[in-house]
């Protein structure tokens, strides 16, 4: 399994986009294309915007469905970035049901 650090400069807010497309390019998708297992580490994280971590997984998401929810595996995540990471898989996923009319 590959463990990719996800870093956030001098603070413990990701909020980079263009940074999380950089290791979603070159990280993330060629280790789903091959079939790896990889492990994104939060460690140095607290925060998190969604565009961060949209840009980071969901065109992986979008690309591979629920097999790259098998692959992937998050790892030292606040409460914060658990709550992103699950509405990003979410929207990605199709999740959001469209509203019931009354």
């Amino acid at each position: 399994m590959k463990t990719i650090k996800i870093l956030s400069g001098t603070n413990v807010f990701a909020e980079d986009k263009d940074e999380a497309k950089q290791i979603r390019l070159t990280n993330i998708l060629p280790a789903l294309e091959s079939g790896e297992s990889i492990e994104l580490d939060f460690e140095s994280i607290r925060y998190a915007t969604q565009s961060f971590i949209h840009a980071l997984i969901g065109e992986s998401l979008q690309r591979y469905g629920e097999t790259a929810l098998e692959k992937i595996e998050f790892k030292n995540c606040s409460k914060q970035v658990k709550e992103i990471i699950q509405l990003v898989v979410d929207y990605s996923l199709g999740g959001f049901d469209a509203p019931e009319n009354e």
